[in-house]
């Protein structure tokens, strides 16, 4: 159960009571990899490796929740994940299912507002309702917002802005030299939040596989070895300390930052 404090709960070392401070990252975005090899590691079924996967996720969610984390977002199913075998993707749709069954009462308790990314239309109808549902019933929490990106891809999602606003255009409700990066970014999931600081992809895998493409543009990246069943509150916060060693320019030289910060 996440405490209801939302007190950073950071700790140096193997002395709990040795607090150090962290940047933490406003938005952390996360591209949970090595499920399955988790599960072949461990001679078991690949289906034991996303339940697995999905207690990481659980735990995740506390511990960001603990630490101050304003926005979390998770990489659960991709556009792409279509392709993987009928029974690995049957087996993701029931996690899926039973984990919004038994986790949301947790969230709404703890003033954790959930939220989905990606086209839902290609779900089962009880899947989408409860999706809704879910996302209705956590709406006004506001510790923390858990985005979950489920059939999402970030070149959807662009062209899903541009869509909308090529729409627009042709209705003659604005012009097309009107159209501005602040204007889609109104049109972009997630838009009305922070852009991710962080994106951590576990297994060592050092690529973003279509994940949040516009969003992510000065984010900063982290690619531990550790597969992501394994990723506990100590693999967390050596992911904080690595981003928090960082200088975040975003176009300016570090003396201008110096200055500015000094």
């Amino acid at each position: 159960m996440i405490p209801k404090s939302s007190a950073p709960d950071i700790t140096s070392g193997d002395n709990a009571s040795s607090k150090i401070e962290i940047n933490i990252p406003r938005h952390l975005a996360i591209i949970m990899d090595g499920n399955n090899r988790w599960a072949k590691r461990h001679g078991l079924e690949g289906n034991l490796g996303h339940k697995k996967g999905a207690e990481a996720v659980r735990n995740t969610v506390e511990h960001c929740a603990q630490a101050g984390v304003e926005v979390l977002t998770v990489y659960a199913f991709s556009s792409e994940n279509w392709r993987r075998p009928e029974n690995e993707v049957n087996a993701l749709m029931e996690i899926f299912l039973e984990s919004l069954t038994a986790e949301v009462p947790m969230l709404h308790e703890n003033n954790i507002c959930l939220r989905f990314i990606g086209d839902i239309s290609a779900f089962s109808p009880i899947l989408r309702e409860k999706m809704q549902q879910s996302m209705e019933d956590t709406k006004g929490s506001s510790r923390m917002t858990f985005a979950v990106a489920v059939n999402y891809g970030g070149q959807w999602d662009i062209a899903n802005a541009a869509r909308i606003l090529a729409e627009k255009v042709e209705a003659g409700e604005m012009k097309a030299s009107e159209v501005t990066p602040e204007l889609m970014q109104q049109h972009i999931s997630l838009g009305d939040l922070p852009p991710p600081d962080l994106c951590i992809r576990t297994s060592n895998e050092q690529r973003i596989s279509n994940f949040m493409l516009w969003q992510m543009a000065y984010t900063e990246f982290y690619f531990p070895e550790i597969l992501w069943p394994d990723f506990d509150k100590d693999a967390l916060q050596e992911a904080f300390r690595e981003y928090g060693s960082r200088q975040r320019r975003f176009g300016r030289t570090s003396e201008q930052i110096e200055e500015a910060e000094g």
